[in-house]
């Protein structure tokens, strides 16, 4: 039973459960640091208890005083959102161990698809596809990484096996540049996941990054939400997504959907999840790793579905069926998502900190905003830059690149910087537009100053590029006017003769 849930996470995420919850008649508990005691996550649940100084190793970090705080507050359940703690299979089993249900997957389901290198191994059996690169499992010597690192071919990626989100990761172009890389990968993988072991993948150049939802009950039923595009990334980390890909057709759809349930039933897998693939030129994919918890992106697969994935999330802890089966999922629309966050793309990204005096977030037709700030609240360098998603929703891709245009026009952040000129940039490539991007395409051949300068210099492009985005748009909603016309009854039809020729 599912009656008092902790949320074991802070900022906007935080905020998302608890208004499931809520909606649901749940009681919700909140956990805050010291720089989180007036944060909206504190406000918005039903009760709130302080767990110590800031930093997250010293608070969002420490599994036995939340469970404490669980086990004190009453809370039978535990949310872990994203981040922090939702891939600890340790905590995980603690919870289970503390009687406590955790909203998530299985501790052993965590732990097979956690470390890369077992993931690798444990799909390759249910026969999916992987990334060429290291085989094998356990950890390996770096006079093993370099004498295989020829037969993966460079250019190749040194990737951490534990955790995720960019750390540990080091692109290599030669043999001769590679005992640096492996030295200083290890060194930050140990640092931001204490565990410093690597292995190898060979770089697929020109590649998309498409992810599939995975919802799984525990009675054996695993169904995907269709895909995500999240291509558009700044050293390996996301910065906008969409859904669905521009890339797919519904055949290679239907085929990668497959093989996502396929990769998640591989390892029991009960709750939320997510399958990554790179998808090359050829349309050739490869299971790149599994998301074992909510990811970020989760609201653009919501708006296209509109299924709540974490109201699913808790009736599958409360041990129901899923609410849907495979064909009850219908792709419904365009969505996306710009990642707000707290840093100055004029000045490498770099991220920005202060008190925010001042906010106006957007609102009307087919606009989302999950944030955790407002006016008053403090950014600090302790916790991830993001500050807010905002998420649109339209009938066409083109309709939806209108509609957040307009939304990041009406979006006001003042007193910190903000990455919205990024989003608005991006918006305005006729790249973008036509959909014709990777997962280097920021990093490689997208930059604030040019973008900007081109369209200074050459206005009447950017205008043209924008009037035929909407002059889709027109042509999409003059279908739909044609297309009713088409079905109106008969009656209609001669009412409209008779006036014509009266």
């Amino acid at each position: 039973m599912v009656s008092k849930v902790l949320v074991a996470n802070r900022g906007e995420i935080a905020v998302r459960i608890i208004r499931a919850c809520r909606e649901l008649g749940v009681e919700t508990v909140a956990i805050y640091s010291e720089a989180d005691r007036q944060a909206l996550h504190v406000r918005y649940a039903d009760e709130a208890y302080l767990l110590g100084p800031a930093p997250a190793r010293e608070s969002y970090l420490r599994a036995d005083k939340i469970i404490d705080i669980a086990r004190k507050s009453g809370a039978d359940s535990i949310h872990p959102g994203y981040g922090f703690l939702a891939e600890r299979e340790n905590f995980a089993a603690a919870c289970a161990d503390a009687g406590i249900t955790f909203i998530g997957p299985k501790p052993s389901s965590i732990a097979a698809m956690g470390d890369k290198i077992t993931a690798r191994a444990t799909v390759l059996k249910a026969g999916v596809a992987v990334v060429p690169g290291t085989e094998g499992i356990g950890n390996m010597t770096d006079d093993h990484l370099l004498a295989i690192a020829p037969k993966v071919g460079f250019p190749l990626l040194v990737k951490a096996t534990a955790g995720g989100g960019g750390k540990g990761m080091r692109e290599v172009k030669s043999l001769d540049e590679m005992p640096a890389l492996l030295t200083s990968a290890r060194r930050e993988a140990e640092s931001a996941f204490g565990d410093g072991n690597v292995y190898l993948e060979k770089l697929i150049e020109g590649a998309r990054h498409i992810e599939f939802q995975i919802m799984a009950d525990g009675q054996g039923n695993v169904i995907h939400l269709g895909e995500r595009e999240c291509s558009l990334q700044r050293r390996h980390q996301k910065l906008l997504e969409e859904a669905p890909s521009s890339a797919l057709n519904e055949e290679l759809r239907q085929r990668m959907g497959t093989v996502a349930v396929k990769a998640a039933q591989a390892v029991d897998y009960v709750n939320a999840g997510t399958i990554e693939f790179l998808l090359d030129k050829d349309e050739n994919f490869f299971f790149l790793e599994m998301n074992t918890r909510l990811q970020v992106e989760h609201p653009i697969t919501e708006m296209i579905t509109g299924i709540d994935i974490v109201k699913e999330q808790i009736r599958i802890a409360r041990g129901r069926v899923l609410s849907y089966k495979q064909e009850d999922v219908k792709i419904n629309g365009h969505s996306i998502e710009c990642r707000i966050n707290a840093e100055d793309p004029y000045n490498d990204f770099m991220p920005s900190t202060g008190r925010i005096t001042h906010s106006l977030v957007p609102t009307g037709p087919g606009v989302r905003v999950d944030t955790g700030v407002y006016p008053g609240f403090e950014i600090t360098s302790f916790y991830d830059p993001m500050i807010a998603k905002l998420i649109v929703w339209g009938e066409t891709r083109a309709q939806a690149i209108l509609r957040m245009r307009r939304a990041l026009e009406e979006y006001r952040i003042i007193g910190v910087q903000t990455n919205i000129p990024f989003h608005q940039t991006m918006m305005d490539s006729h790249r973008f537009m036509g959909g014709q991007y990777d997962t280097r395409f920021v990093e490689e051949r997208f930059s604030m100053e040019d973008a900007e300068e081109s369209k200074a210099s050459h206005p009447e492009v950017a205008a043209l590029l924008a009037t035929l985005v909407a002059y889709q748009e027109t042509e999409r909603s003059a279908q739909v006017v044609r297309r009713n016309e088409r079905d109106a009854s008969n009656w209609k039809w001669v009412g409209r003769w008779e006036r014509m020729h009266r």
